[in-house]
């Protein structure tokens, strides 16, 4: 069900279905909530609350008041919870919503009881890779989304889903389509900006779960190694013929290795 809620001067949209533990989603960026269409039912009838936010600028939120960075990202998913007066939950973040999940682990450790990364990466961007970011944000500024589909429609998904779902690409790209420059322009310089977690990643001892597409075009699988190598405990799929998007183009797989996760720790969380 769609919700709204006031948090840190910011009116956030957000879905909330199904009881019992909870299961907190974040989005990628240039998406927003209703990428997790595909695991909200799943996993509210196994037996789990799902909360699905728009984050600031995305989606049904407005912007943020605090500015875009991934502290600001983490504080907004804090006082959520506490304006929903949930005290410890399990995260997901794709991609920028990995980063952000980083984040919450390092300053807000006692609010996650168990972790999923998909399709993100510990490290920060190299020098080249902040110098895109900077002219992109400028792009997004002066000219809205245009440059961004340019650049992500291809990026987010295996080359075969090109071919076999069209219709799923002609709906991601309506969502980035309608983000607000502003907050794309944020997003990409909050990402620019972030710090290098791959350090603090053995100071994480939350039962995480690492997923990524073998097709992922915006991230390589080597990210994977890095999370195995560096997370006290720590489970992992590489998902068959996943893009970046692989929640969405492999959403059988993907919700049977999540779910397989939370019932085995469901004792826990």
């Amino acid at each position: 069900m769609d919700h709204k809620a006031q948090v840190n001067g910011t009116t956030l949209s957000y879905f909330d279905e199904g009881t019992g533990p909870v299961v907190l989603l974040m989005h990628g960026f240039p998406l927003n909530r209703q990428m997790w269409q595909a695991q909200i039912r799943p996993l509210s009838q196994a037996g789990y609350r799902v909360i699905a936010p728009d984050l600031p600028g995305f989606g049904g939120s407005e912007p943020s008041a605090a500015g875009y960075s991934m502290d600001a990202f983490a504080d907004t998913i804090i006082g959520l919870l506490d304006a929903l007066d949930l005290r410890r939950v399990v995260v997901g973040g794709m991609s920028m919503g990995g980063y952000i999940l980083c984040d919450l682990l390092e300053r807000y450790p006692e609010r996650v009881s168990a972790a999923c990364f998909i399709a993100t990466k510990s490290a920060d961007d190299d020098e080249e890779g902040r110098a895109r970011r900077t002219t992109l944000a400028a792009q997004a500024e002066r000219l809205g989304a245009n440059p961004i589909i340019k650049i992500f429609a291809e990026l987010l998904f295996a080359p075969e889903t090109s071919q076999t779902q069209p219709a799923l690409i002609a709906q991601v790209t309506a969502w980035m389509r309608s983000t607000a420059p502003g907050a794309l322009a944020g997003g990409l310089l909050a990402m620019r900006d972030r710090k290098d977690y791959t350090e603090l990643l053995p100071s994480f001892p939350q039962p995480s779960l690492v997923l990524f597409g073998s097709e992922d075009r915006a991230g390589s699988p080597a990210a994977v190694e890095v999370f195995r190598a560096g997370l006290p405990a720590c489970e992992s799929l590489i998902i068959p013929g996943g893009g970046h998007m692989v929640n969405m183009e492999q959403p059988e797989l993907f919700n049977a290795r999540l779910l397989d996760f939370l019932n085995r720790n469901r004792e826990n969380l």
